[in-house]
C-alpha cells in the first residue's frame, strides 16, 4: 500500500450509522506494517521528520498543532517521547493540561489553550485538550447537554480559525481496549518506578468506560472536519501507534511542503567581511 494513503485509512469515519462508533474499531489492528518493519522504519521516519521540521522552522509561516486524546494509559506521553525523538527541541512546544485552575475557570473553556498556540515554524503538542470539556463534562455531568452542544460548535469554529491563520490541526485519538488498559495499570502497579504514574482515580474512572466511549463517539463525529480531522490510532500495540502517528505527521508535512527561504545576499561582499585578521 502506498504510504500516502495512511492518513486516509486512519481518518475517523462513520460506519453504517451516521456517527463514529469506537466499539466497531479494532484497537489491536496492525494493518500495512508488522512490528519488525515498523521498528526498522521508525529511524527513517525520524530522519524525514527532522528534515521537514527544519524546513518548517526555516520557513516560519505556518505551524502544526497536534492534539492527543485517549483513555487513561493510552500512551499520550509515550507518543510524544517516541515520535518526536530527534526533532529540534527549539521548534517543538509540548503542553499537558490537567483540571483548570481557579484563574482559568474565570475564562471561556478555550482560553487557556489559546494562550499557548504554536507560533509560526513550530510543532505544538497538546497532551489532553479542550475536548476534555465535552468528555469529562459529559460523563460526570459537569455541564448541561445544551452547554456541551454549544461547545461542539465553539470547538469547530476555533479549529477553523486556527486553520485560516496557518495552524494545521492534527487530532489523534489513541484507541486502546478495556482489557489493554487493565494490563497497563497492573504493569504500573508491579513496577515501583512507575508508581508515580499511578492514580487510584484511574481505577475509579474505569467504571465509566462505556460513558467515555459514547462521549468520544459524539466528539469524533461532531468535530471531524476537513480542515481539522480526527485520526483513530489503534494503540494496543505501542510500536504500531508510534509508526502510525509518525506517518500521518510526515504525510501532513509533506503536503504542506514548507520551503527554506533563499534571501538575496551579496555573498562576495559578505565573504570579504569574514576574512581572518591580518598576521
Amino acid at each position: 500500500m502506498a504510504t500516502t494513503s495512511v492518513r486516509d485509512m486512519l481518518r475517523a469515519r462513520a460506519g453504517k450509522e451516521p456517527r463514529v462508533n469506537l466499539i466497531d474499531l479494532d484497537a489491536d489492528q496492525t494493518k500495512w506494517v508488522n512490528e519488525k518493519k515498523a521498528l526498522k522504519k521508525l529511524a527513517k521516519q525520524h530522519a524525514r521528520l527532522f528534515d521537514l521540521q527544519s524546513r518548517l522552522w526555516a520557513e516560519r509561516k505556518r505551524s502544526v498543532l497536534i492534539a492527543l486524546q485517549g483513555m487513561d494509559t493510552s500512551g499520550k506521553d509515550g507518543t510524544v517521547k517516541h515520535v518526536m525523538t530527534g526533532l529540534n527541541p527549539a521548534g517543538v512546544d509540548v503542553h499537558s493540561f490537567k483540571a483548570p485552575s481557579r484563574e482559568e475557570k474565570r475564562h471561556s473553556f478555550l482560553w487557556r489553550f489559546k494562550q499557548v498556540l504554536p507560533p509560526p515554524g513550530t510543532i505544538g503538542i497538546f497532551n489532553r485538550t479542550y475536548y476534555e470539556d465535552v468528555l469529562v463534562a459529559r460523563v460526570h455531568g459537569l455541564a448541561t447537554e445544551a452547554t456541551i452542544e454549544n461547545r461542539y460548535g465553539e470547538i469547530n469554529r476555533f479549529e477553523q480559525q486556527l486553520a485560516r491563520s496557518g495552524i494545521v490541526v492534527l487530532k489523534f485519538f489513541l484507541h486502546i481496549s478495556y482489557e489493554e488498559q487493565r494490563l497497563r495499570l497492573l504493569a504500573r502497579l508491579q513496577n515501583p518506578d512507575k508508581h508515580w504514574k499511578f492514580s487510584e482515580n484511574d481505577i475509579a474512572e474505569r467504571s465509566f468506560w462505556d460513558d467515555y466511549t459514547s462521549a468520544y463517539d459524539a466528539a469524533l463525529t461532531r468535530c471531524n472536519t476537513a480542515r481539522a480531522p480526527w485520526y483513530v490510532i489503534p494503540a494496543n500495540n505501542k510500536w504500531y501507534r508510534d509508526w502510525a502517528v509518525a506517518q500521518v505527521l510526515i504525510e501532513t508535512l509533506e503536503e504542506m511542503n514548507p520551503q527554506i527561504p533563499h534571501p538575496e545576499l551579496d555573498v562576495k561582499a559578505l565573504t570579504k567581511r569574514l576574512k581572518p585578521p591580518p598576521g
